[in-house]
């Protein structure tokens, strides 16, 4: 019987056999197609009776290995660095011969003392993009990875002998103006600019003269984290603080060569990193980078000690869902000490003396 399909639930299967000439040569089947759909279920079909008729014809094909999807992948610099190593160890692999479990393997091997977190961002995620690509574009088995639990990751955490995941410490008000006041003006400026937006540091360090618009008080930040391209507004004071710094042209540490001109005068999102420290160890304070100085900053001043709206400050930070800063950005101020104090207080007892006229009225 050739190959028909049957509704099971919400998703369509296949049942029979693929057959060429009248004969068959591949089954029996019983599977599902993952089609909610007739015609999708009916494509799914077509597919494997082509792959089939032509494994019959000429035989099985060479599988491709994980270096045959690196040459069909579009990787960014950062990534083609992050897949150096990986490639080294299962560039030779057939694609499906690499498990989920065998690519949360590769995190001891490759990087022994970082966390579960790295693992997963620098070895997991690129390589899980380079097999999931080819099976966009050459049909070669798709891959799922379950992520790091946190026992594996408290595991790795003690053999290694640092936590991760430590909290950050967001500024406030207190620590941006003791900053400011031993900071030079652009860095001064660069800080409030980031405690005032939300903007990340790679964002604000790009910033050129021609993404300012005085009149309307708006900045354009650049496209990043999956966010486009967007004019964001500022206070008139911050814009009568950015307009009052003259653009630098900083310096290509790879190649040596100017680059455009820049509000805040740094070529990198790490340039700032030296300059900070120095910042806040004049002004006797404890360094903060530029994350939880501008963007854990922000939502912790608006929501936890402003009480603005949780979508109110996240729209205004251009987080597209609420529930992740209150999530990650969102930190308690409250003293533990003052809450567990809380139940060891006496509450008001309420006035049982009445009074001849409170007697008289509950009469009536």
């Amino acid at each position: 019987m050739p190959l028909q399909i049957y509704k099971r639930g919400r998703v369509y299967w296949a049942k029979g056999w693929v057959e060429y000439n009248g004969r068959p040569i591949a089954g029996p089947y019983r599977r599902s197609t993952k089609a909610s759909t007739e015609a999708g279920a009916r494509d799914w079909i077509n597919r494997e009776t082509e792959m089939q008729i032509r494994r019959h014809i000429v035989g099985d094909e060479p599988s491709k290995t994980f270096s045959d999807a690196i040459m069909i992948y579009n990787a960014s610099p950062k990534t083609a660095k992050q897949l150096i190593p990986i490639v080294q160890v299962i560039g030779e692999m057939p694609l499906g011969a690499i498990s989920g479990a065998l690519l949360k393997g590769l995190g001891p091997k490759l990087k022994p003392k970082a966390s579960t977190d790295t693992w997963w961002r620098e070895i997991v995620t690129p390589a899980s993009a380079v097999i999931n690509n080819a099976h966009e574009l050459e049909g070669t088995p798709l891959i799922r990875v379950k992520p790091y639990d946190k026992f594996e990751r408290i595991a790795q955490d003690k053999r290694r002998g640092k936590q991760s995941r430590v909290e950050r410490k967001p500024a406030d008000k207190v620590w941006i103006e003791a900053f400011c006041g031993a900071a030079d003006p652009y860095n001064a400026a660069l800080v409030r600019f980031m405690f005032e937006t939300a903007a990340r540091i790679d964002q604000a360090v790009s910033i050129e003269p021609d993404d300012l618009q005085p009149s309307e008080d708006k900045v354009r930040v650049k496209a990043q984290k999956g966010h486009p391209e967007c004019w964001i507004t500022v206070s008139t004071q911050m814009m009568d603080e950015l307009l009052a710094l003259p653009p630098k042209r900083p310096k290509n540490r790879k190649t040596g060569k100017l680059m455009k001109p820049r509000v805040f005068g740094y070529g990198s999102s790490t340039g700032y990193n030296t300059r900070w420290k120095t910042i806040c160890k004049r002004a006797g304070i404890p360094y903060l980078s530029a994350h939880p100085a501008g963007r854990h900053g922000f939502f912790t001043e608006l929501v936890v000690r402003q009480g603005v709206d949780p979508v109110t400050a996240a729209k205004a930070g251009r987080w597209s869902d609420p529930n992740l800063p209150m999530r990650i950005y969102a930190h308690a101020e409250t003293d533990v000490a003052d809450v567990r104090a809380r139940f060891r207080t006496n509450h008001v007892q309420p006035d049982t003396v009445q009074t001849p006229k409170s007697k008289k009225s509950n009469k009536e």
